[in-house]
């Protein structure tokens, strides 16, 4: 069966569900250097953790979406000769300018690979390119760490 392709929707921040708005609040915090931790930012807007790991990637300010510029993304990737080069390729192809790499050394036949690019030159759309990274046989898991302009 095909993998959904990801939508997303403008929403009025007054009908969100309380534990969305709250998410968006300790995402603030955490990016502003408010807070030392996900469990201190979780604390201080009173929302679970597991209510936070389950909206983080789904959830964002409109501004930030708006003028959205750079983004980090994290791989957890299988260990295969050219799976870097890759993946590289297909970011490089999309028209993303790759700024930065972080590769760990593989254990037990994976690597965390994490990756910070400019999208202002993209020629699709990020949520187009994360579900064509996302379908490479060798990615494991892609999750967008941050986003900013």
């Amino acid at each position: 069966m095909p993998e959904k392709e990801e939508q997303f929707y403008l929403v009025r921040s007054d009908i969100l569900p309380e534990s969305m708005k709250k998410t968006i609040e300790a995402k603030a915090l955490i990016e502003r250097g408010k807070v030392e931790s996900v469990f201190d930012a979780v604390k201080q807007v009173d929302l679970s953790r597991s209510a936070f790991y389950k909206y983080r990637d789904a959830v964002f300010p409109f501004q930030a979406m708006v003028k959205e510029r750079m983004i980090t993304l994290f791989f957890h990737l299988e260990d295969r000769t050219g799976t870097l080069s890759n993946l590289l390729a297909t970011v490089a192809g999309a028209g993303g300018n790759i700024l930065t790499i972080h590769q760990t050394i593989p254990l037990q036949g994976k690597a965390n690979v994490t990756i910070s690019l400019n999208t202002s030159g993209m020629n699709t759309t990020i949520e187009n390119l994360i579900q064509q990274l996302k379908r490479m046989d060798f990615v494991d898991k892609v999750e967008i760490l941050s986003t900013g302009a």
